[in-house]
């Protein structure tokens, strides 16, 4: 379905939600995930339950779901105002969001989930580039969220490098995609939602990603073998990008309601995708007889000699297909962010609480509303 023939069915649903709730505007937020995704799940639940706390009950939301509008079609969801707030990931459109990408190429190198996406936020608030991209695109950023640290969810054992030769793996962006081709395995760039399908029908023997998929996306049906390596994580999310035309029309006060609910909602969700979900993926995965490996000394050194070269190909990638002259200062930024928000994470035990509070008072209160975003 065309998402100029879903306008009028979304538009009909914010009418009922205004005429059932006392609030002044009802947002359609899409979270773009099926119900069991934490992005769904948690993220937009506790959006919709935070926005209206943050607003003294001014502003409300109606959900929209993945059969409405898919990640795929978000970027033309928001600036059609289909969606009013939704689930966004830069790295879906590298060319037009370069400085935003540049952190996503950083991903393999993060390993603490709290802090990846505390150090996204910031950068990201505080990067003036990123901001005119998003700016450009019309849209307003409101934080990040991360996932755990990604594995090999496989149809086959991965106990060494050279079971990877040949290894046909989804790949969830380009950081993913030089590290399976660094160890002869062969990248395959699949929407995550198709990933189930594609090992099923035996078109790719796995995926490098969340244990968390194996619920999130039924993997649990379909895999046989996790392999526990240090493969970073996602962090190159947008998890409430909001239509600028929207952000326009409310008031400074909704404005930082806005993100002060959002800030909440990005902490839960990382701990519900990057603490939580694993612990209960990993225990499904047992239940299933799914084999879990731990990867010896020999292969993690191997992937960890790897990474080490990221910050620097990161930083080359800027400036060769980005244009970002100044990329490696840029990489530089966001490891000096990481590295103090990991020091956060570690003495709060990644609270969500804490941590929605940390974030908080370093970026969103020195947030000027009345002139961010515009």
């Amino acid at each position: 379905m065309k998402l100029t023939k879903l306008a009028a069915l979304t538009l009909a649903a914010s009418v009922v939600a205004l005429s059932a709730g006392a609030q002044e505007r009802v947002l359609r937020i899409a979270p773009a995930a099926p119900p069991a995704h934490p992005a769904n799940g948690v993220l937009y639940t506790n959006f919709a339950q935070y926005l209206p706390e943050e607003s003294n009950g001014r502003l409300g939301t109606t959900m929209l779901g993945p059969e409405v509008v898919n990640l795929g079609q978000m970027k033309d969801a928001l600036q059609s105002q289909v969606a009013e707030v939704g689930n966004f990931l830069p790295l879906y459109f590298p060319a037009e969001l370069p400085h935003m990408s540049l952190a996503g190429e950083l991903s393999l190198t993060s390993g603490n989930s709290q802090a990846a996406a505390a150090a996204m936020t910031q950068w990201i608030v505080e990067c003036a580039p990123c901001q005119q991209e998003l700016h450009n695109f019309g849209f307003v950023y409101l934080g990040s969220g991360a996932s755990d640290v990604y594995e090999i969810l496989s149809t086959r054992p991965v106990h060494s490098v050279a079971d990877l030769q040949g290894l046909r793996l989804r790949s969830g962006g380009s950081p993913w995609a030089r590290f399976a081709e660094h160890f002869g395995a062969v990248p395959a760039q699949i929407s995550v939602n198709d990933t189930f399908e594609a090992i099923s029908q035996g078109v790719v023997d796995g995926s490098m990603a969340s244990i968390a998929d194996l619920i999130s996306f039924r993997l649990v049906d379909v895999i046989h073998n996790v392999t526990f390596l240090p493969l970073g994580l996602y962090q190159a999310t947008s998890n409430f990008m909001t239509s600028g035309v929207t952000w326009s029309e409310l008031s400074v006060d909704d404005r930082a309601a806005m993100a002060r609910a959002a800030n909440r909602a990005n902490a839960d969700f990382t701990d519900r995708w990057g603490r939580s979900m694993p612990q209960e993926a990993e225990a499904a995965a047992q239940a299933a007889g799914i084999e879990l490996y731990h990867a010896d000394a020999d292969f993690v050194n191997a992937v960890t000699e790897f990474i080490a070269t990221e910050p620097a190909t990161a930083a080359a990638i800027g400036v060769e297909r980005y244009g970002i002259a100044d990329a490696a200062d840029r990489v530089a930024r966001f490891q000096e962010l990481y590295a103090h928000w990991q020091s956060v994470a570690e003495s709060v035990n990644s609270d969500p609480v804490q941590m929605a509070q940390h974030v908080y008072d370093e970026v969103w209160s020195h947030v000027d509303f009345s002139t961010y975003g515009q």
